[in-house]
């Protein structure tokens, strides 16, 4: 006789797309990352496509600019710097404010899931990759 299993363990998270935006006046972006939080689970992470400064429709920022910015993006989500003094959710939603920037991200959304890391590759699937 087998036990049996127990029920998943339901997790909600916020999430938002991180967006550069070549120019700010005309409001075009294209999609680069997508960061998650989930604090039940203290989970905060941002999954930052890999080679934006080499795509062809931001050409007119810089491509140094533009990494040098993602990873400050990049660190703030880790835990590091002056910002990543705060606890995860105070990053989250300093990384989330709306500001006037190359970038920024989009509105917050809201989702409930099992495996945050999971949910964040498939997001970042979905949303970003090309």
């Amino acid at each position: 006789m087998s036990m049996p299993s127990e029920p998943p363990v339901w997790i909600d998270y916020d999430y938002a797309v991180v967006r550069v935006v070549p120019s700010v006046a005309r409001g075009a972006f294209v999609n680069v990352g997508v960061v998650l939080h989930a604090r039940r689970a203290r989970f905060l992470e941002a999954r930052l496509h890999p080679e934006v400064a080499t795509l062809t429709d931001l050409a007119v920022l810089s491509g140094a600019l533009l990494q040098g910015t993602l990873h400050a993006y990049e660190t703030v989500c880790n835990g590091h710097g002056v910002i990543g003094c705060y606890p995860p959710s105070e990053r989250f939603h300093w990384l989330t404010a709306p500001r006037s920037a190359a970038l920024r991200t989009s509105p917050v959304h809201s989702g409930r899931t099992t495996d945050p890391a999971a949910t964040l590759v498939s997001l970042y699937q979905t949303l970003v990759a090309r």
